[in-house]
């Protein structure tokens, strides 16, 4: 009421007393220097950005960070690698290997994209969406 600091607006522009940006949860994150054994499941997106030691379950959109290191099978609906992945990658809708990747493992995806600064040790199938 009154004097109160009223909540954001999520729809509306927030200052971060540099310059404005507009108002967007962050996904959830594994940070550098977190480590996780054991399966991980989630919802809808998810960064990781530490060590994860298990497999990774979700129809979501997952990124895989530049200090991330996965030991395990990953099996999202998208999915983005930028750092280390041993496993084998399942994306229902795409995979992409972006420049310092390191994959040794298949994938198996409708889509895949690897930059050409991406190390990739495994056979692709290319496959059709599943609908």
């Amino acid at each position: 009421m009154f004097g109160s600091n009223p909540k954001p607006d999520p729809t509306s522009t927030v200052s971060n007393g540099t310059h404005q940006t507009d108002y967007n949860p962050a996904p959830n994150r594994v940070s550098n220097g977190v480590s996780i054994k054991g399966d991980v499941k989630f919802g809808s997106e998810l960064v990781i950005d530490g060590e994860v030691e298990g497999n990774i379950t979700s129809s979501g959109k997952l990124v895989v960070g530049t200090h991330a290191t996965v030991i395990g099978d990953i099996r999202v609906g998208f999915v983005t690698i930028q750092g280390s992945v041993d496993g084998n990658v399942v994306a229902s809708e795409r995979c992409a290997l972006e420049a310092g990747a390191n994959l040794h493992g298949d994938v198996e995806s409708p889509r895949l994209a690897v930059d050409e600064n991406a190390s990739f040790v495994g056979s692709a199938k290319i496959t059709t969406r599943k609908s």
